[in-house]
C-alpha cells in the first residue's frame, strides 16, 4: 500500500528548515569581526588568484564563491582537493591565496592539501566551524562558522553549514567588491551575454555608425534627406541634420514625412531645416544601453541620435529596433 503524503508535515519541515537557516545566519553575523576584515584585506592584497577548495557539498559552495569573486573583479578559480593531490597543485603559484572550506575543519583531502600549499608559498584562509580544528590550526587566518547543527531530520545532510559557508563567501566577495570601487562598467565587461550583460553595454557598442549613419547637412532639401534615409544601409527611419562640424542640429523622421504628406503636399525642394525636429533628445556614446531603453520608454520615440562623450559631434544613431535585436 502506497504511503499517504502528509502535506502538513511537509510544510512544517520546510518552515523549520528556513527558520533554522535564518537563525544560523543571524548567529553568523555576530561572529564577523577583525578576522573578516583581515580576510578582505588579504584578498585585496593578493597579487595572484584566490583559489577556492572544498570537498563534497562544501566544494559545490566553493565553486559558487569562486565564480562570484571572479565576476566581481577578483581573479579566482576552483581547485578540487582530491585532484590537487594528484597533480593539479601545479595550478597554484606563491602569489596565490587558498580559501579552504570544510565544516568540520578535518576533511581529510582538504587538510592534506595545506602543507603542500604552504610549501608552494601561498597563504591559506580557512572557513570552518572552529579555529581549534586541524584545518584551522594550520591556516594563516580562520573565518569561523560557529555551531552549525544541520536542519536535516537525520542531522546529516549539509544544510545549515552550507548556507553559512555560502553567505560568508558572498559577504567576502561583496566587501572586497566595494573596497575595489568596482564599477557597473567593469561588471559589464565580465557579463557580455544575457540580458544583464546587454543592459550594461554602452550604446557606442551597438549603435548604427559609419555607412549606417544617415547624416544630412543643414541647408539640403527634404528630397535629399529622403534619398539618404532610403539609401542608407538598414533603412533607418530618420535622418540626422548636422552642421559642417558634424554638430547635431535636428532630426527628420518617417513620422515627419507622414505628417507633411497629410497636408496634401510634400515640400521636396524646401530646406530640411524648416521641417526637422530641432534640438532632439540625444544620448552620449558612453551611456549604458539599459539607460537608453528607459529613455526610449519615457520619451516615446523610435530613434535617438548618439553624440560623442564631449557632446560636440554626432557619432551614431540608435533605433528602438536595435534594442529588440539584442533582446532588451
Amino acid at each position: 500500500m502506497d504511503k499517504v503524503f502528509d502535506t502538513t508535515r511537509a510544510l512544517s519541515r520546510g518552515l523549520e528548515v528556513l527558520r533554522l537557516e535564518a537563525e544560523a545566519l543571524q548567529e553568523l553575523s555576530q561572529l564577523l569581526g577583525p578576522s573578516f576584515s583581515a580576510a578582505c584585506a588579504s584578498i585585496l592584497a593578493c597579487e595572484g588568484r584566490v583559489v577556492v577548495s572544498g570537498m563534497g557539498k562544501a566544494g559545490i559552495v566553493g565553486q559558487k564563491i569562486s565564480a562570484t569573486l571572479a565576476s566581481t573583479g577578483t581573479p579566482s578559480l576552483f581547485l578540487h582537493p582530491g585532484e590537487a593531490l594528484h597533480g593539479d597543485l601545479g595550478r597554484l603559484r606563491p602569489e596565490d591565496l587558498l580559501l579552504a572550506l570544510s565544516k568540520s575543519g578535518s576533511t581529510h583531502e582538504v587538510v592534506r592539501l595545506i602543507p603542500a600549499v604552504k610549501a608552494i608559498g601561498a597563504s591559506v584562509i580557512a572557513i570552518c566551524t572552529s579555529a581549534d580544528s586541524p584545518l584551522g590550526e594550520h591556516a594563516d587566518l580562520v573565518l569561523e562558522l560557529g555551531d552549525a547543527p544541520e536542519a536535516c531530520p537525520l542531522g546529516l545532510a549539509p544544510t545549515v553549514s552550507t548556507t553559512k559557508m555560502l553567505a560568508l563567501g558572498d559577504a567576502l566577495a561583496m566587501a572586497v567588491l566595494e573596497s575595489r570601487d568596482f564599477t557597473r562598467e567593469e561588471f559589464a565587461r565580465f557579463h557580455p551575454a544575457g540580458s544583464l550583460g546587454k543592459s550594461l553595454m554602452k550604446v557606442g557598442e551597438m549603435m548604427r555608425h559609419g555607412k549606417q549613419l544617415p547624416l544630412v547637412e543643414s541647408g539640403q532639401s527634404v528630397r535629399e534627406a529622403l534619398r539618404i534615409m532610403t539609401q542608407t544601409p538598414g533603412r533607418p527611419g530618420a535622418a540626422l541634420i548636422v552642421d559642417r562640424e558634424n554638430q547635431l542640429l535636428g532630426i527628420f523622421t518617417d513620422g515627419d514625412v507622414r505628417r507633411l504628406a497629410e497636408t496634401g503636399q510634400l515640400p521636396l525642394d524646401e530646406s530640411i531645416d524648416g521641417h526637422m525636429g530641432a534640438k532632439p533628445r540625444h544620448v552620449k556614446e558612453d551611456l549604458l544601453v539599459g539607460e537608453v531603453l528607459r529613455l526610449f520608454k519615457d520619451s516615446h520615440v523610435d530613434q535617438m541620435p548618439v553624440v560623442s562623450r564631449d557632446g560636440n559631434r554626432v557619432v551614431g544613431l540608435v533605433d528602438v529596433q536595435d534594442l529588440l535585436e539584442v533582446r532588451l
